[in-house]
């Protein structure tokens, strides 16, 4: 799957995030034709490409002809939207984000979303920035998007209802929920449109995944706050995650003093009792006596019965409890007929593909019994009959 991971060096803004997916491979020219689509006027629609204290980034620029941009409400902008010859999820990821704006300057002022008289969400340059973050995505064939922490700030910022505290209202509203780093920085680090934006296209925030990279691209910021104030956009292929650990505990004792036939009888005690494995490994004691180190594995709940198992089989004195986390692969079976008469086939699946694969020992025994033949001839049956998929029962 295509994955975008976007990390905030010092901040994000709506320009930020159309210059990094430039940078990541967006065409600005196919961009500037869909964008024209729009039919909104009086801007300039710029690219170019700037030095952000040591890294070299892409510079998206929206230059308003007016000195006062056009003020428009929910409602216009959704008509804009409708209207415009863009692709259904273009336009629908582009009505999220406008909604979320909408919908978190309401709450800020206390009327309904259709009711607020947007400035910065109305303004010409972040219809430009909204509208074409979804085409960008959309040209780098939608990836899934997770994002960093949001990077802390603080100050105060002028707007078009007065001096209002940071991070902005609007956009403190918008990122509830999401996690922050801190960096405190002096300026807003994080726009209220940058917020929106980041909040409706993000699957997920967190650390750098699982993934393989293929592109990188740098938006760059217009501030300087002493660190490079750029987005960076990582695209590639994701990873599949590994299944969630499991909780485990391990009971464990080192024995030199047990007649070895006296483990079988233990083994088969702990077993019955539930434990997921019983295993031995041979050790070398005090006074360099050869030994067995005995180890169970089983639910926490399950410790103390275990253990106590272990102090009623064995000649030892005492165990050690120690909590393991361990990943295991989803099983399930499968079953094959094979010459010899049907065999189960276990499947270790990761992410829903068959990782491995292997025939139950004991059904291959008693075939292989019953037959008359050597129980690998009857394994390696029912592995190439797994693996052609003939004869196979679910």
């Amino acid at each position: 799957m295509k994955i975008a991971y976007f990390d905030c060096f010092a901040g994000i803004s709506g320009d930020m995030t159309l210059g990094a997916l430039i940078g990541a491979g967006a065409d600005p020219e196919r961009l500037r034709d869909q964008l024209a689509g729009l039919g909104v006027d009086g801007y300039t629609f710029e690219v170019g490409r700037k030095i952000v204290g040591y890294i070299e980034a892409t510079d998206v620029r929206v230059i308003l002809d007016e000195v006062h941009p056009h003020h428009r409400r929910l409602k216009e902008i959704l008509e804009i939207l409708c209207a415009a010859p863009l692709s259904d999820p273009v336009k629908q990821t582009a009505e999220r984000i406008f909604r979320r704006l909408a919908e978190a300057e309401g709450r800020v002022h206390g009327r309904p979303p259709e009711e607020v008289h947007f400035h910065e969400v109305g303004a010409v340059d972040a219809i430009i920035d909204i509208v074409g973050t979804a085409v960008g995505l959309e040209m780098l064939g939608w990836p899934k998007v997770v994002a960093g922490p949001m990077p802390t700030f603080h100050g105060y910022a002028k707007g078009a209802h007065g001096v209002f505290p940071l991070p902005a209202p609007a956009t403190a509203e918008i990122l509830c929920g999401v996690p922050w780093r801190k960096l405190d920085i002096e300026g807003e680090l994080v726009t209220p449109t940058g917020a929106a934006i980041i909040r409706e296209i993000a699957a997920g925030f967190g650390p750098l995944p699982a993934m393989t990279v293929e592109r990188i691209g740098y938006g760059a910021g217009k501030n300087d706050f002493g660190i490079p104030n750029v987005l960076r956009v990582m695209v590639g292929e994701e990873h599949a995650p590994l299944p969630t650990p499991q909780s485990v505990s391990v009971i464990e004792t080192n024995i030199d003093d047990l007649n070895p036939q006296f483990y079988e009888t233990a083994m088969e005690r702990l077993f019955a009792a539930g434990a997921l494995d019983v295993f031995l490994s041979p050790i070398q004691m005090k006074k360099n006596r050869p030994g067995t180190l005995l180890s169970v594995i089983c639910d926490p709940f399950q410790a103390e019965s275990m253990a106590a198992i272990v102090l009623d089989e064995t000649s030892t004195l005492g165990v050690r409890i120690s909590q393991w986390e361990r990943v295991c692969l989803e099983r399930r079976w499968e079953e094959v007929v094979t010459e010899f008469g049907a065999v189960r086939i276990k499947i270790g699946e990761r992410d829903g593909k068959a990782v491995t694969a292997s025939p139950e020992y004991e059904d291959c025994k008693k075939a292989a019994i019953k037959h008359k033949v050597a129980v690998r001839h009857v394994y390696e049956s029912a592995v190439a009959l797994y693996r052609t998929g003939r004869s196979r029962i679910s």
